[in-house]
């Protein structure tokens, strides 16, 4: 279905063939129920009716009907300012697809005002894969040289970007294990994706071996890159959709049953490629194929047990992250895989399904919101006294993990896999002692 065919109620309209017009039916949803304040951090943050969902859906009826001009600061203010974390999403009752009207109304306003510098000069690196790998080499050769942890030192905003950095140091020394699991006969391939792969990599092979210890076969899919989330995000829906061609074609070549991801974003990214190639013919069923295999790393776990290991007496705390929880409706299942740990201290985390204040580059583009959002995370991370703050999107780890670096907290940032490959680790290393 093309986005045009969406708009079934007529109306007239000051911006004619804009993505925002072809999204315009979700407006007609909203029943300014009000249920979304609460569940809106920058309306939590800031107070302010335009900085919620319910105030800014009025701001694009505005736009389509000519009350307000696209080009108006004030307007890009307040659409920049959302985190487009898609928590109203989850509480409201009528169904209104915030995340794609706010992509679509910073896609049209693109077309009035230009996207911020610091955004542009971001997005041009992602679309870019050798530029990209120029930048995250960088990156991992400041962390090896331990400048980011001196430079993570400096207070407020100044220091935050290389606390980000820091924030990516593995916090254990990855160990092989041999996997003495029966294949099942499910194949996986994995989104390796562009800071996974650049920052995290020690988190995919994690996620490679903890699925292959739980009988998944492992193949490797060449020619992937960036899924396109910051783009779309941003309202650069034409770079957004060209890399989703590029990796529709580089799983379309793969065999394997599934397409994991570990990265919530991304995997809501991917299983949206059907709406952002909804008016290309050519791409909207082979988008759609590609959708239909996607899951999480935390839903195969799920189903399948996972298998336990060796008990790890550590505290933890579970913050879950938005396109995980409300973008992908995957909510309990990271629990249960963590709660499949033996002697793991699981404890609850108030407000966990709040966003952090990450949102992709947004704690770039809006640090000031980024760090007021940011704050009550924190603060509710030091209520649970936990050591490690389990979340499963690289944003999160870099956003939270900089913010206990900067606290000075001894607590730190980890993917859930992670634990489990620690425990997966710990249980061979106890085989293999005399």
């Amino acid at each position: 279905m093309s986005h045009s065919a969406t708009h079934t109620t007529a109306r007239t309209t000051a911006l004619p063939g804009s993505p925002l017009e072809q999204a315009a039916s979700g407006l007609d949803m909203c029943v300014h129920c009000g249920f979304c304040l609460q569940a809106c951090p920058t309306y939590l943050a800031l107070d302010d009716e335009n900085d919620s969902p319910r105030g800014r859906l009025v701001l694009m009826r505005g736009l389509l009907e000519g009350e307000l001009n696209p080009a108006d600061p004030d307007v890009g203010t307040h659409i920049d300012r959302c985190l487009g974390c898609r928590g109203c999403e989850s509480a409201c009752p009528s169904g209104v697809p915030y995340g794609q009207l706010l992509e679509a109304t910073r896609a049209t306003l693109a077309q009035h005002r230009p996207i911020p510098l610091i955004a542009r000069v971001i997005l041009a690196v992602f679309r870019n894969p050798a530029l990209l790998a120029l930048a995250l080499g960088a990156a991992r050769l400041l962390r090896a040289t331990g400048l980011t942890r001196l430079l993570a030192r400096l207070p407020g905003r100044p220091g935050f970007p290389f606390a980000m950095v820091e924030s990516t140091r593995p916090l254990h020394t990855p160990t092989r294990y041999a996997n003495d699991v029966s294949p099942s006969g499910t194949t996986f391939t994995l989104l390796t994706g562009c800071v996974m792969e650049g920052l995290f990599a020690h988190t995919n092979r994690a996620t490679e071996r903890v699925l292959e210890a739980n009988g998944f076969g492992r193949q490797d899919t060449a020619n992937q890159g960036c899924c396109g989330a910051l783009h779309a995000h941003a309202g650069d829906l034409a770079s957004a959709r060209a890399l989703a061609r590029r990796n529709i074609a580089a799983f379309e070549r793969s065999s394997a049953d599934l397409i994991v991801t570990n990265s919530s974003g991304c995997g809501a990214m991917l299983r949206e490629y059907p709406h952002l190639l909804a008016d290309e013919p050519a791409w909207t069923e082979r988008a759609s194929r590609v959708a239909a295999r996607v899951r999480d790393v935390s839903e195969l776990l799920a189903a399948r047990g996972p298998r336990p290991g060796a008990a790890i007496p550590w505290r933890v705390t579970y913050d879950a992250p938005c396109h995980l929880q409300h973008a992908q409706r995957i909510v309990a299942q990271p629990r249960a895989v963590l709660s499949a740990i033996p002697q793991l201290d699981l404890v609850p985390l108030a407000d966990s399904d709040q966003c952090c204040g990450s949102a992709g580059i947004f704690n770039l583009v809006e640090p000031d919101v980024s760090e007021r959002v940011l704050e009550t995370k924190l603060r509710n991370i030091q209520a649970t006294r936990a050591t490690l703050v389990a979340t499963g999107n690289p944003g999160c780890l870099m956003q939270i993990g900089a913010g206990l670096i900067q606290a000075k907290s001894s607590a730190r940032a980890i993917h859930p896999v992670e634990l489990l490959d620690a425990s997966y680790a710990a249980q061979a290393q106890h085989r293999a002692d005399p």
